[in-house]
């Protein structure tokens, strides 16, 4: 038996408007006004594939600081932020995990997060590997005023894999590979090139994702009115009832690909689909995760109404929103206007890689120390103690700080200094157990910030190296929603 233990999700807070978008572009583009209905996640400026897979892994992994269960970690994305540097070990970083993983990307094609969950559950099934992580995450860069702007998302969804099932058994997967190009991006080009809509429906999606479909049922020995659950993400409407009619998967079985208030999240849309399956099957309904690209891949998993619930999911992630209609601000943030920044841009951001590898832990990790003779807490680690009346050397030991719960002691909201964003919001924060950080703090309005403010660490791009194209990763405070609203609750008690 092999399966899913548990899962997690992860969804940008901000979400464009597609009004917004539809609006700004009517003079040039009237026929996009069909679309421009609901809403599409946003990712933040300081957000990408990989942060955002980093958090899904975070929801489904919890807040144990013993991770050493995970063996292999798989990381599928086809906007990676590096082409020649492992994606997967600075997820592997940022996640604290042993440094004896195998670890592995996983690209190429819009169905690699599903290749990428049929290789980990392969892996353990055949005792290559104990526990694997897999996570996606797709930030896909679109031309303004093109519909993919409109029915792309951001977003990411993990998994853990064991040999004990745990929230869902594997039954069967089958695949399809086949050189269909639908869309493609050249090693150089920022932008996908799509081919005739109806070419892709008719000649590609409806004749290469069945049979993958099919020899995953027979894989499972399970018949296709037996499927209580089918999710097949496309931005065309209706291809997933297209697609269960043809197979005799019951109507009511299809389910919502989120394309209203979420958008299409490529690679990490099937698996994204699938974490919102397992948050509302019952155990024993069965579930067919379906994805296409060069091909198609699916999984049939068989939902045991067990395994550890993720604390936020696609639901909870989806109802973390605040709703963007600042067009430009949409542009600006992924890349697609030339701006003056001013001079308070103008530095040299080079990283010194010598210093981030020897404090890989601190940096992408957030490990600070804790001495072993007083328990004082600090950041960064030392050979000295700061404990006031016992500076002991060499004592202190590896103290993770990135889900310890924190609260904001000072701030200040910059307008002087550059930001993507502006004002700069920074402060001093202080975590529960003890120590404290300057640190920023990211999603946030002018306004949102006040002493006390309960705050969480989340894994954000810190700046880049335009120069020399080098992606520099920390950690950041962000507003821990939650918190707020049980103080706030008991305070209305």
């Amino acid at each position: 038996m092999v399966g899913i233990a548990a899962w997690g999700a992860y969804a940008p807070r901000l979400r464009l408007s597609r009004r917004a978008v539809v609006e700004a572009n009517a003079w040039v583009a009237p026929n996009l006004r069909s679309k421009g209905k609901g809403e599409r996640s946003m990712a933040n400026w300081d957000e990408d594939a990989l942060t955002m897979a980093v958090e899904a892994a975070r929801d489904a992994l919890g807040t144990a600081d013993d991770r050493s269960q995970i063996d292999a970690l798989y990381f599928a994305s086809t906007t990676a932020p590096f082409a020649d540097r492992l994606n997967a070990g600075i997820v592997s970083a940022a996640l604290t995990l042993e440094k004896s993983i195998s670890a592995s990307d996983v690209t190429g094609s819009q169905r690699c997060g599903l290749t990428a969950l049929g290789q980990a559950l392969a892996a353990v099934q055949g005792g290559v590997a104990r526990a694997a992580l897999v996570t996606a995450g797709e930030h896909r860069r679109t031309r303004a005023a093109s519909a993919l702007e409109l029915d792309c998302g951001d977003g990411a969804a993990a998994f853990v894999v064991t040999a004990d099932a745990g929230a869902a058994e594997l039954l069967g997967r089958g695949s399809v590979t086949d050189d269909f190009v639908d869309h493609f991006r050249g090693n150089d080009g920022g932008f996908d090139y799509a081919w005739e809509e109806r070419w892709i429906r008719d000649e590609g999606i409806v004749k290469l994702v069945p049979p993958a479909v099919k020899r995953a049922l027979e894989a499972a020995g399970v018949a296709a009115s037996d499927v209580a659950h089918f999710c097949f993400p496309s931005t065309f409407a209706g291809m997933a009832a297209t697609l269960a009619k043809g197979l005799g998967i019951r109507p009511e079985a299809v389910r919502d690909n989120l394309a209203a208030v979420m958008g299409e999240a490529g690679c990490a849309h099937g698996p994204i689909l699938l974490a919102h399956a397992l948050e509302q099957a019952q155990a024993g309904e069965i579930i067919v995760v379906a994805q296409f690209g060069q091909g198609a891949e699916a999984l049939v998993f068989r939902a045991t109404g067990q395994g550890t619930r993720p604390a936020r999911g696609v639901s909870g992630s989806l109802a973390d929103r605040q709703e963007e209609t600042n067009y430009m601000k949409f542009l600006t943030f992924n890349g697609l206007v030339e701006w003056d920044k001013g001079m308070r841009a103008e530095k040299d951001n080079k990283t010194a890689l010598t210093t981030l590898y020897r404090n890989e832990d601190m940096i992408l990790g957030l490990v600070g120390g804790r001495c072993r003779e007083t328990g004082v807490v600090q950041f960064p680690r030392t050979r000295i103690s700061v404990a006031p009346n016992n500076p002991a050397v060499d004592t202190q030991e590896p103290y993770r700080f990135a889900e310890r719960r924190a609260s904001v002691l000072s701030y200040s909201a910059d307008y002087l200094t550059f930001s993507m964003a502006p004002p700069n919001h920074y402060g001093m924060i202080v975590f529960e157990g003890g120590g404290r950080i300057m640190m920023d703090i990211t999603d946030v309005s002018p306004g949102d910030v006040d002493t006390g403010l309960p705050v969480k660490m989340v894994f954000r791009i810190k700046d880049v190296d335009e120069k020399r194209g080098f992606v520099r990763y920390f950690w950041k405070a962000a507003p821990d929603r939650s918190a707020q609203a049980a103080q706030t609750a008991v305070a209305a008690e």
